[in-house]
């Protein structure tokens, strides 16, 4: 399986042409076969020509099918197993080396962006964009990803809050909330018991609630959330690792940079001409 390849379909593929797009469809649904098939079994699989085959990795900015092949099976090579070993005390040690961090990181940030599609990206940018307010939510252990994002979009847009910031102004906060707004929903691990009905209440009042999401919580976000990232977090029980929700939410970031522009340069520069002003003042 080639992540790289799959995003590189993923970012072309409105400029490929309809047979061109058949390949990607066949590749996209078993990314295996890239392995185990040959450029002309693969145009079979697809209903196409072999010259269709060729055009379409030419599209996607390889020399020829052996460099996706030569691709896939270097990636596959770089995420190995997670592996264990047992101290000499017989009791298990889990990513005792720095190596199996790497792995295990690489891992679940790679199927995370594999199964993200450039199309949800774009729409939530542009919802982000649209919105008369954005609103970040996170609870217990998910508040400090909450805020990271609040700082994050603050420093390119106008009107970024944490929604709940202390318990007893939630309702406040809800209050001033309205039809358009988007509300960012870091969810991972357990949730509180009234997460529930503020997204209800939420949905209620036409917010649109993008959620950034691990495997727990994902039938929860999918009924109450108009976009839905599931980000990877596989730690197999010891300390939970943040970093496929950190990274996506810079990704948002960047993503949105990228609709508005100069709009959002312009406010990151009055931000650090404000910051050396209080520098100076201090």
């Amino acid at each position: 399986m080639s992540t790289r390849l799959s995003l590189r379909i993923q970012e072309r593929i409105t400029r490929l042409t309809k047979s061109e797009q058949k390949m990607a469809t066949v590749i996209l649904q078993t990314p295996t076969l890239i392995e185990t098939h040959t450029a002309t079994e693969l145009a079979g699989l697809a209903n196409v020509s072999k010259a269709t085959a060729a055009r379409f990795f030419q599209a996607l900015g390889y020399t020829d099918f052996e460099e996706v092949k030569i691709q896939a099976r270097e990636e596959r090579n770089r995420t190995q197993p997670y592996s264990y070993s047992v101290a000499a005390s017989g009791k298990t040690v889990l990513g005792r080396t720095i190596g199996e961090h790497l792995d295990l990181e690489l891992d679940n940030l790679t199927r995370t962006f594999e199964e993200m599609g450039s199309d949800t990206l774009q729409r939530a940018s542009l919802l982000i964009a649209d919105a008369p307010r954005v609103w970040f939510l996170g609870h217990g252990p998910d508040s400090w990803l909450a805020r990271y994002g609040r700082m994050l979009f603050s420093r390119l847009r106008h009107d970024v809050h944490m929604l709940g910031l202390n318990d007893s102004s939630t309702a406040e906060d809800l209050a001033m909330t309205g039809p358009r707004d988007v509300l960012v929903h870091m969810a991972q691990g357990p949730q509180s018991k009234g997460l529930k009905s503020i997204l209800s209440y939420a949905k209620t009042t036409r917010l649109s609630v993008i959620t950034l999401t691990d495997h727990s919580n994902l039938a929860q976000a999918k009924r109450f959330s108009e976009i839905v990232f599931r980000c990877h977090i596989s730690s197999y029980g010891l300390i939970p690792t943040h970093t496929t929700m950190v990274s996506t939410l810079r990704l948002l970031a960047v993503s949105y940079t990228g609709h508005v522009g100069e709009t959002a340069i312009q406010r990151m520069g009055l931000i650090d001409d404000i910051n050396e002003e209080l520098d100076m003042i201090g």
